[in-house]
């Protein structure tokens, strides 16, 4: 099966934001924004970037696979630690340069590198003018350490 979008430079407001052509708009480095969450809890897991291919093996495979901006590479989140994302859902935004995944976190529930269920464990906080960071208390799931070792 082969993938494609409908190409929103050449949708009318009303098509892009009413109609029913999905036509993503990357921005200037072929890029969207996908905010990943858990089905049923609708935790969210965690923020990363898709390009077009990333995209389309998403929705062919029903795993989500991202663009690691840090790697500059295709990213087939949990190949690695074996916490697949299974895709329940996917929806855009009003025009279309924002996606939500919906997913059933696969493996130890973990989503995060750091080994926990969530991204977002830290919470920002303000004392005497200060930002600091302050942990939420979300266990680890796995060792970081251990699950990617190099062999």
């Amino acid at each position: 099966m082969t993938i494609s979008f409908a190409d929103p430079a050449a949708l009318t407001h009303d098509q892009l934001e009413e109609g029913t052509a999905f036509a993503p708009r990357f921005d200037a480095a072929g890029l969207v924004t996908v905010v990943t969450v858990e089905a049923g809890s609708n935790a969210v897991l965690m923020l990363a970037h898709m390009n077009a291919q990333a995209l389309a093996l998403t929705l062919e495979t029903g795993i989500a696979h991202y663009w690691s901006r840090s790697r500059s590479k295709l990213w087939k989140k949990g190949e690695t630690s074996g916490e697949l994302q299974e895709v329940v859902e996917l929806r855009t935004d009003c025009d279309q340069d924002a996606l939500v995944l919906v997913v059933n976190q696969t493996g130890r529930g973990a989503a995060c590198h750091t080994g926990r269920q969530s991204c977002f464990y830290r919470r920002a906080i303000v004392t005497d003018g200060v930002v600091k960071l302050e942990d939420t208390g979300l266990p680890r799931l796995f060792d970081p350490a251990e699950v990617y070792a190099k062999p």
